[in-house]
């Protein structure tokens, strides 16, 4: 079940459960839209993986499954470095 963090992993933004501005990455990863596209330009600083629209949980189930309270903030916020091979 995804954690549906609180918050923009790069500019801290609040990203509320039913947020159509949160975007997550393979693992989870969570950014606002603004940052994934003027920021990170679509790619994962922390694993190099694309994003999504994060699915929204409906508040009947956030009542038994509640969205996660932990913020992951990461000042310095910056593109990831892909390296071919």
């Amino acid at each position: 079940m995804l954690e549906l963090r609180p918050n923009c992993e790069c500019c801290n933004q609040d990203l509320p459960p039913d947020s159509k501005e949160a975007m997550i990455c393979s693992f989870e990863c969570t950014f606002c839209q603004r940052c994934v596209e003027t920021i990170l330009v679509g790619i994962c600083p922390n694993c190099s993986g694309g994003f999504v629209s994060r699915p929204i949980r409906p508040a009947v189930e956030l009542i038994e499954h509640p969205a996660s309270i932990k913020r992951v903030f990461k000042q310095g916020c910056k593109r990831a470095t892909v390296v071919s091979t």
